[in-house]
């Protein structure tokens, strides 16, 4: 079988598995900036945690002024049970001030721009950009990306920039956005990192 072929019958399986793949962060999609803040905070946290923290942070912080105000202080122990917290809250109160001030309150749609926000690399501006503007501008590669990508033979690379590097080369452009979205939740759900053996429809191609 040849790696396009392969990478074909992959997409299918995810397609037919995830045919309208979206986040599992909660925010409210009149508040763009709010999916912002919670891909900030995923860093090396879970979506489920995450969402945890935003349902009574998203309840407290009603409008972008609020983060503005924060006292980081406060703003740290009210996402203190999420990794790397103290960092986080620093990167998002200083990231809504830019957004206030330099993008009248929107998020931007520029990767270039995303990734100069405080807290934002390149996996959250792809994120981001595909979410909130359905952009393919590269493929947002986590843990799962990474993990499955390895171990379905479509890169021999640990470095993330390097792994994108090689999906962006096999992947059609239209599916980058979703393809990572798909290959995130069946890396949740189907082939998780506990397993030991390779299980479900993707485990042939390993």
């Amino acid at each position: 079988m040849t790696k396009e072929t392969k990478v074909k019958e992959i997409i299918a399986i995810l397609k037919k598995l995830y045919p309208d793949p979206e986040t599992e962060l909660i925010y409210h999609t009149e508040k763009p900036y709010e999916f912002l803040f919670a891909v900030i905070m995923s860093a090396q946290t879970t979506d489920k945690q995450v969402n945890k923290v935003t349902k009574e942070v998203f309840q407290k912080y009603r409008t972008l002024e609020d983060y503005v105000n924060a006292s980081l202080e406060e703003f740290s122990k009210e996402i203190s049970s999420i990794g790397l917290y103290r960092g986080k809250a620093k990167n998002i109160l200083a990231t809504a001030k830019l957004l206030k001030e330099k993008y009248n309150g929107e998020v931007p749609k520029t990767m270039e721009e995303i990734m100069a926000l405080p807290g934002a690399a390149r996996k959250t501006a792809n994120v981001v950009t595909h979410e909130l503007y359905n952009m393919n501008e590269g493929i947002a590669v986590d843990t799962h990306v990474k993990r499955l990508s390895k171990l379905l033979g479509l890169t021999e690379h640990d470095d993330v920039k390097k792994i994108e590097q090689d999906l962006m080369k096999i992947i059609p452009k239209e599916e980058w956005g979703d393809f990572s979205f798909r290959l995130i939740l069946y890396g949740r759900y189907y082939w998780t990192a506990r397993m030991k053996d390779p299980v479900g429809l993707l485990a042939k191609y390993a």
